[in-house]
């Protein structure tokens, strides 16, 4: 099979603010042997590996990554570490009471081993556990969470906690919150640093990390052969952990549609953030199905996200996921009606990134048709700094072939709600986008929405939350 791959991204803030740290190492050269290979070097495949080092340290494990490591979505997120509480009614539609608990409270436990794993490791990530607040930001979004918590309360957790109109506003800065809910699990880390850290200490462990090499195509068999640019890696088994470039691959292409993101972050503004009361570190989301993200910095700046949506024709990863002008536009408008008193305040950073979502917002873990040792993990839709995790252990267990409780786990092999081909996906897609942002506009401004844009609009894959 052949892949596609391109051109590094825009860097983030997130890179950019590392300097020294982003050296690469050497590209892919001659001929290789391993016993795992792993194709991307995010959270995904980096913990995969660090994962198969724990279990193993005999293990030959080698990662091939096209750009630098964390280049792709790890490295331009919004450096939220969420749970999957607010996922926790799609859980149910293909989980047992039982098997939801688990995994939404593996993702929760994944938060508090992350913060672990950086102090073992000396990681300065920035890791700040201060909680997430699930906002609404116009009367129509008020107790859209409604159904997330009644699910909650049916399964015995109280994971989220209802928040005043007056606490909601003095805690995100802004009265434009009319209402909240607060899940105090959750983290933030500077998610450049995460991840070069965590390939520093994938390196420590043995594993080989080569970088600036594109997989260009695998041939399937006993022994897998990858080939690159100028070498070739022969592997006992692969491991997918491309995340929004999966979708090159026919197979996966239909579970998942790669979607845009984009940030925007100020100046340091501390003094201005003390003004507002914004002080108490924690994430914030609104709930627009375009949903906006945002949260304060180490070094008192603010980055602003929104869930952007745009696509491109056949899923290539081009420049609408490195800087999309017209998102980022979408971005800094939400962020200034979100913030009317920094009107003025400068933006100094922007950039775009590919989300690579499935249809409830859940990652899926198999192996290829027609094979037994290429295994992939994929569809984070946006939420993978904490569950990568988990999505490691699984695919640690697909390939050393344990039956445990990440193998039997019901994200792998699921039957998915799969997309359209093209040109079904591009056109549809497309217009179902614009219905939603027409949705939500007119929601912002007071105004009920045309029938027809709601209808299109329900159309439109999970958010990042459940909703009602």
């Amino acid at each position: 099979m052949r892949l596609a791959s391109s051109r590094p991204l825009t860097r983030s803030y997130w890179l950019q603010s590392l300097q020294d740290n982003l050296q690469s190492t050497s590209p892919l050269e001659g001929e290789h042997n391993a016993d795992v290979a792993i194709v991307g070097g995010g959270f995904v495949g980096l913990w995969t590996a660090l994962t198969l080092k724990e279990r193993g340290p005999d293990i030959n494990v080698v990662v091939l990554e096209q750009d630098i490591c964390g280049g792709g979505a790890s490295g331009r997120n919004g450096g939220f570490v969420m749970s999957w509480w607010p996922k926790i009614g799609s859980l149910l539609s293909f989980c047992s009471r039982e098997q939801a608990l688990f995994l939404a409270q593996a993702a929760e436990d994944a938060i508090t081993e992350l913060g672990e794993f950086c102090e073992q490791n000396k990681i300065d990530a920035h890791y700040v556990r201060k909680g997430w607040i699930w906002t609404a930001t116009t009367p129509a979004h008020i107790d859209s969470w409604n159904s997330t918590l009644d699910v909650c309360e049916r399964l015995g957790v109280s994971p989220f906690q209802r928040l005043t109109a007056d606490a909601v506003a003095r805690m995100t800065g802004s009265d434009v919150h009319l209402a909240g809910v607060y899940e105090r699990s959750n983290a933030t880390v500077q998610p450049g640093a995460l991840v070069r850290g965590m390939r520093r200490v994938a390196i420590e462990a043995g594993i080989r990390i080569f970088e600036q090499t594109p997989v260009q195509s695998i041939e399937p068999g006993r022994t897998v052969s990858l080939t690159s640019t100028h070498g070739r890696v022969h592997a006992n088994a692969v491991v997918l952990a491309s995340n929004a470039w999966a979708a090159s691959i026919p197979e996966l292409a239909k579970l998942v549609v790669p979607v845009n993101s984009s940030i925007v972050v100020t100046a340091p503004i501390p003094s201005k953030l003390e003004q507002m009361g914004w002080t108490g570190q924690e994430s914030i989301t609104d709930s627009q199905l375009m949903v906006d993200y945002y949260r304060t910095t180490r070094d008192g700046r603010i980055a602003f996200g929104k869930g952007t949506g745009a696509l491109a024709y056949g899923s290539r990863i081009n420049d609408t996921f490195s800087r999309h002008d017209k998102s980022i536009e979408l971005t800094e408008a939400d962020f200034r009606r979100t913030y009317p008193n920094l009107s003025s305040t400068e933006l100094t950073n922007a950039w775009s990134g590919p989300i690579d979502r499935t249809y409830d917002s859940l990652p899926v873990f198999g192996t290829l048709a027609g094979s037994q040792n290429i295994h992939y993990g994929i569809g984070w839709s946006g939420n993978g700094v904490g569950p990568s995790r988990l999505g490691g252990r699984i695919l640690a267990s697909l390939v050393l072939g344990s039956e445990d409780k990440w193998s039997t786990c019901p994200l792998v092999g699921r039957v998915c709600k799969t997309f359209p081909p093209e040109p079904l996906r591009y056109l549809g897609g497309s217009l179902v986008r614009n219905a939603v942002i027409r949705k939500e506009r007119a929601e912002m401004s007071g105004v009920r929405p045309s029938a027809i844009d709601r209808m299109l609009a329900g159309l439109a894959p999970a958010g990042l939350e459940d909703k009602a």
